[in-house]
């Protein structure tokens, strides 16, 4: 069973950045494609951005290209989601996620979550 536990949500002014991590023990960290996904109350949860297992490609919602940048260390089992020229907008509880195989980025096809993390930007 895989674990996620993310970290570094908080309070930002809007231009401001954040880096969000999560730490996932329980399966072999490097043969998992990772994700961030995010959810504000009343809506869907939406995919923002995910990485797969070997780094080669990185994908993104359109919404946060050129803003937020994922990357992953296997050493320390820990995917990063770099979160730059924040907005209100972004503000949401953000949620890593992890699967072995799937297509897309819906979330269906993520076999683990973990918590989440509340990010607020304030204007």
């Amino acid at each position: 069973q895989v674990q996620l536990v993310e970290s570094g949500g908080g309070v930002v002014q809007a231009g401001g950045s954040l880096r969000l991590s999560c730490a996932a023990s329980g399966l072999i960290f490097s043969s998992l494609t990772m994700g961030w996904f995010r959810q504000t109350p009343g809506k869907e949860r939406e995919f923002a951005a995910a990485i797969t297992w070997n780094t080669d490609y990185t994908y993104y919602t359109d919404s946060v290209k050129g803003r937020f940048i994922i990357s992953r260390d296997n050493a320390k089992n820990t995917v990063y989601l770099q979160m730059t020229s924040l907005t209100p907008e972004d503000t949401a509880v953000y949620y890593c996620a992890a699967r072995v195989f799937g297509r897309g980025y819906d979330d269906s096809t993520f076999n683990w979550w973990g918590q989440g993390t509340q990010v607020t930007v304030s204007s």
